[in-house]
């Protein structure tokens, strides 16, 4: 690993949105697994074990993958980013499901996750300053609305939220805003040294916590309860988001979220089939329900999405030259095209509404002597 910043060596992202959906479902895929195997793991090995512990396991092979591609080092602004991804996937999703899941069915907690792609979408607004219209916070709101009523009715007879709801929906609030940040942290660094810096991040929090876990409680579990840690660890804590963060950066973090809508689902089928576990009519109107809220969200707030960028270059993930640029103002147009401006902007690629011209970032020479001419020339 290179100490000098990645702001000169992060790798261009080209955006693609087909490459975007392949990548997002692919990443939906690995974590429709992930409730049913925590499931499983919980039920032999102590939560917190299996929290942290595929926290620990999956820095081990992020620090490897570093390593060997000679990852250049984040800097002071990406680090505060990376915290928010860190406490989002790294610490507080794989905790609070851990914890909700000893006493409450993967099933279930599929029904609460259906709403993360609308949360997704609400920490994406925010993180961009965008103003939905009303239609877009009614959309999320019932989604919410869904979910909240089918926790207080199945929840379960007592007519009362159980402590494992609360810590489901604790875990997709928290995922919600580490997808988002995650997902535009990675226009900067790539989808797979995102997650590699947030779990490397997090190691000196979560390598303490495996050791007192593991020295309360030593594990004593079988092949499965092994076999379903080590999906954790691998899949879902790292090569699933390999996929994800690279899908959100391709294709942007709305359109590419509406894959998430396919994960309940998933979810629900590997609950059933792998688990035996029973799905009933509630679940799915419920499940149903939220998908359909969350499908109006989505579209809603992808009328009001950014048109992602040709190429997104290391320079904070944002091109250095505006779209305003092929299409000046009529009064500055003839002095534009004597200065050779659009020709210019072809070879920057520019694409974006806000130029990043600096002492850092100067017109290039051959543009900046002609200006020069021109106001020598009067």
């Amino acid at each position: 690993m290179r100490d000098h910043s990645s702001v000169t060596d992060a790798p261009t992202v080209t955006v693609s949105r087909a490459a975007g959906v392949a990548l997002g479902a692919l990443g939906v895929l690995a974590f429709s697994m992930s409730l049913p195997t925590t499931r499983v793991a919980v039920q032999q090995l102590d939560p917190w074990f299996v929290a942290f512990g595929r926290s620990v396991g999956a820095a081990l092979l992020a620090w490897a993958y570093l390593r060997i591609t000679g990852a250049p080092r984040p800097t002071g602004d990406q680090w505060r980013r990376l915290s928010l991804v860190a406490l989002g996937v790294v610490v507080g999703f794989p905790l609070f499901t851990s914890l909700a899941l000893i006493s409450q069915t993967s099933a279930h907690g599929a029904v609460v996750i259906a709403v993360l792609p609308a949360i997704t979408a609400v920490f994406a607004v925010l993180r961009a300053d965008e103003r939905p219209p009303p239609l877009f916070w009614i959309a999320s709101g019932g989604g919410l609305l869904a979910v909240l009523v089918f926790l207080a009715a199945s929840g379960a007879l007592a007519g009362t939220l159980s402590v494992a709801d609360l810590f489901l929906l604790a875990a997709v609030t928290l995922a919600g805003l580490g997808y988002a940040e995650g997902g535009a942290l990675a226009r900067e660094l790539g989808g797979a040294r995102t997650i590699c810096w947030a779990l490397l991040l997090a190691l000196p929090a979560t390598a303490p916590i495996t050791a007192v876990a593991l020295l309360a409680a030593p594990p004593q579990a079988g092949p499965v309860a092994w076999s379903a840690f080590g999906y954790l660890t691998v899949v879902s804590m790292f090569l699933g988001f390999f996929a994800w963060y690279a899908g959100l950066a391709r294709g942007g973090i709305a359109r590419v979220g509406q894959v998430q809508l396919a994960q309940p689902v998933l979810t629900l089928a590997w609950s059933a089939l792998l688990l035996g576990e029973r799905v009933t009519p509630a679940a799915i109107v419920a499940a149903l329900a939220v998908l359909a809220c969350v499908v109006l969200t989505q579209r809603t707030r992808a009328r009001h999405d950014y048109r992602p960028a040709a190429q997104i270059s290391s320079s904070g993930g944002m091109p250095t030259v505006p779209q305003a640029l092929f299409n000046p103002p009529r009064k500055v147009k003839g002095y534009w095209h004597q200065l050779g401006g659009p020709a210019v902007a072809r070879r920057l690629g520019a694409t974006t509404a806000k130029a990043r011209l600096s002492p850092a970032n100067p017109l290039p020479r051959g543009l900046r002597d002609r200006t020069d001419e021109g106001t020598d020339g009067g």
